[in-house]
């Protein structure tokens, strides 16, 4: 399975930016079946979980998103969506978006888009 992260960019701290991450052709099934969701790594720290969905629409958010992001898919267009508001300077990092279906052992990893948010 191919996914393919966008909408990274320059952003001013308060801003926000919705990231979007899609599944290739041909993968509807991994897609529909599977949780997704978005990661990130910013400096100094390991990759960390940002947001997660299921394939039944059920969500959850680390801590530190404290309500800024939200995180949707869309089953048709086999895509998620990270929905970024009230941006800080430590938000800045590369967000990996992520498909993962353990009773299926699939785990996928999207290339990775940078998000930078200046203070």
């Amino acid at each position: 399975v191919q996914l393919q992260a966008s909408g990274g960019g320059l952003v001013q701290a308060g801003g926000s930016l919705r990231l979007s991450c899609a599944a290739a052709s041909g993968s509807g099934f991994h897609f529909s079946v599977s949780a997704v969701g978005w990661y990130r790594q910013v400096p100094g720290k390991q990759r960390e979980l940002v947001a997660n969905i299921t394939n039944f629409g059920r969500a959850e958010y680390a801590d530190f998103v404290e309500g800024r992001f939200t995180i949707s898919r869309d089953n048709y267009k086999n895509t998620v969506y990270l929905q970024m508001n009230a941006l800080k300077s430590e938000d800045t990092g590369i967000y990996y978006c992520n498909l993962r279906n353990p009773m299926a052992n699939w785990d996928y990893w999207g290339q990775g888009t940078l998000v930078t948010v200046s203070s």
